[in-house]
């Protein structure tokens, strides 16, 4: 098996840190946020990244890089809201936002580590393109199960959806090279 652990845990690292950075700045404004909403500022990160895929000229002098690491963060951001409510005020200190972070990447990480062995490390051959793509559909399942409030008759929920998406822009940035 190859290195994916190590690689997922760099791209966390310099995720972690902005988000870190960013409840520093900011504090737990985000804990006020719906699910929809959240779902929404992650649909335009990633259509954002499809525009950057499709499209030879660029307004704005900014790469796919950040993007990816927004639906990783913003992800992780609606992982907790799913465990913990919203809220009506900012709640969280930067310590328990922070380990709350890390307990949702554990969860993901998991995960990753389980799927990428039954899959043989398969995305590794796949185009960042197509990362993109399932990114997007992830976020059309969510946003049918948010309308249905939430039930699925046989699919998994919204947080399985969340966590493959965070892992699809982490395999995403680990194939640009953000690791090397």
């Amino acid at each position: 098996m190859s290195n994916t652990s190590q690689e997922f845990d760099k791209v966390i690292a310099v995720c972690r840190q902005l988000y870190s950075n960013k409840m520093k700045d900011y504090g737990s404004a985000w804990r006020i946020m719906r699910l929809p909403s959240l779902t929404d500022q992650i649909f335009i990160k990633a259509q954002r990244i499809r525009s950057l895929q499709e499209n030879d000229v660029r307004k704005v002098d900014e790469d796919e890089t950040g993007e990816f690491i927004g639906i990783i963060n913003y992800s992780i951001m609606a992982l907790v809201q799913i465990d913990k409510g919203i809220a009506e005020q900012p709640d969280l200190s930067l310590e328990e936002a922070v380990r709350l972070y890390d307990e949702k990447v554990l969860l993901t990480k998991t995960l990753m580590e389980a799927k990428n062995h039954d899959y043989g490390e398969a995305w590794r051959d796949m185009r960042i393109s197509s990362l993109t793509d399932l990114i997007l559909q992830k976020l059309l399942r969510v946003k049918q199960i948010e309308d249905n409030k939430g039930k699925t008759l046989v699919s998994e929920g919204i947080d399985a959806n969340y966590q493959d998406m965070i892992n699809y822009a982490i395999f995403a940035l680990i194939l640009s090279g953000f690791t090397k």
